[in-house]
């Protein structure tokens, strides 16, 4: 084999690769004697077909074969000898393939891996988020819980922000009704953003039995394009206005939670348990988000077309799934690869930023980490060894185990390595839970 290589680019590598054809013609015809032995041909007994009429009914594909793997080894020894990461899949074109030809000659078109360079890493200033949980972050999150168990009440009292309102309504666009614009006994709950905003507050201060006719004007953005832009006269009738009433936290409470015996310190212990892992695992990916922003902005590299190519392909792929399961005909949906484009290179970038942070400081993730990450996955479950065991067996779910614990000491790493000062944030920020 004789293989000559050319830089195209700066990732960018064209090899010729010329093979001699006497032994790819000794191993075609080794591939026919072996399948002669097994074809099955009619009017002659299993092994007794001539090889003249197996290689005239074979030939071909056994010959194609042969030559695809010829490139694939003769490419794979260039490749290794000449000390190349190919990044993705080569192009081939195969030059000759004669079959009187003297030699089997194909050029590789590929791109390679990076080198990433580094600007400044330990000058990076990053703002590391921190939160302790205390009785005011528990005494939030029980109001979030009795929030989310309230009931709502018929009241006399007009209707304010986080009441329901129970109504009749008809709309019309230049005297035509339209298609939702109309409803009986419909509920609909104030406050929560979901109502067009002239809609909600033309709503507020009616009472039970009050009807009342206003103009709408439907947002540009709105979804329905039949009525965006455009403004609707509604009519409508309050049947009934209810209250919001949030449950007591009593120990009637602690028990619908699962506290046995009401205990409300009990609650309040599980409360914080639980808000101070949610917190963990926020703040940790705001950590991840920083140190990742950070790596970008402080990193030079020119990014190998055919990964962002494949990764746009492995987006568009899941998008179309999105579509089909909300069943959806994905196929009549046209995906062009540029929406995907930015977010591929990001991934892409990113993606070879760690690989390359954990090759040069060895930060691959150790068996006690990976034994640690699933014992917490699998603690949370009733049967922890059947999580454990689904991991173990599954190396797929292992691999996505250690890509997370990869992830996790890069980031650690980086901290270690930035500026970090603390940056204390508000549990409603962090929580997404401000009104």
């Amino acid at each position: 084999m004789q293989a000559n290589l050319e830089t195209v680019s700066t990732l960018g590598r064209k090899m010729s690769i010329v093979v001699p054809m006497d032994g790819i013609k000794k191993e075609i015809k080794t591939r026919i004697g072996k399948l002669s032995k097994t074809v099955k041909v009619p009017g002659f007994r299993p092994g007794k077909v001539p090889l003249s009429i197996v290689e005239k009914q074979y030939g071909g594909q056994v010959r194609n074969e042969v030559l695809s793997d010829e490139i694939g080894k003769n490419f794979g020894k260039a490749i290794q000898e000449q000390n190349l990461k190919v990044a993705g899949l080569p192009k081939i074109d195969v030059e000759n393939k004669e079959e009187d030809a003297d030699n089997f000659e194909f050029v590789a078109t590929f791109e390679i891996y990076p080198e990433i360079t580094y600007k400044d890493l330990d000058g990076v200033e990053l703002k590391n988020p921190v939160l302790e949980v205390g009785d005011d972050e528990i005494n939030k999150t029980l109001e979030i819980m009795r929030d989310q168990r309230k009931t709502y009440v018929s009241d006399e009292k007009s209707v304010e922000d986080s009441d329901q309102v129970k109504l009749d309504f008809k709309g019309t666009i230049d005297g035509e009704p339209f298609d939702g614009g109309s409803g009986e006994g419909v509920v609909m709950t104030l406050g929560e953003g979901r109502l067009v905003a002239d809609f909600e507050s033309n709503l507020k201060g009616l009472k039970a039995g009050d009807s009342k006719s206003f103009p709408v004007k439907f947002p540009e953005e709105y979804p329905s394009k039949e009525v965006a832009g455009k403004e609707a006269n509604f009519d409508v009738r309050v049947l009934e206005v209810l209250k919001p009433v949030l449950p007591e936290l009593n120990a009637d409470f602690a028990e619908s939670l699962g506290v046995e015996g009401g205990d409300l310190e009990k609650l309040r212990q599980n409360v914080q348990t639980n808000v101070e892992k949610e917190v963990k695992n926020r703040i940790e990916a705001r950590q991840k988000d920083l140190v990742m922003k950070a790596l970008l902005d402080h990193s030079e590299f020119e990014v190998p077309t055919a990964l962002i190519d494949e990764e746009i392909e492995r987006l568009t792929g899941q998008m179309r799934e999105t579509f089909k399961a909300r069943g959806m005909d994905a196929d009549k949906i046209p995906f062009p690869k540029e929406s995907f484009s930015e977010e591929a290179t990001r991934r892409v970038k990113l993606g070879l930023i760690i690989a390359d942070l954990v090759e040069q400081h060895g930060l691959r993730a150790t068996s006690e980490q990976i034994k640690g990450a699933i014992d917490e996955q699998a603690e949370t479950y009733e049967k922890p060894e059947e999580v454990r065991n689904w991991y173990l067996q599954n190396p797929q779910n292992l691999r996505g185990i250690e890509s997370y614990l990869l992830e996790k000491n890069v980031v650690q790493w980086c901290l270690g390595k930035f500026k970090v000062s603390d940056d204390k944030i508000a549990f409603d920020d962090l929580m997404d839970t401000a009104q």
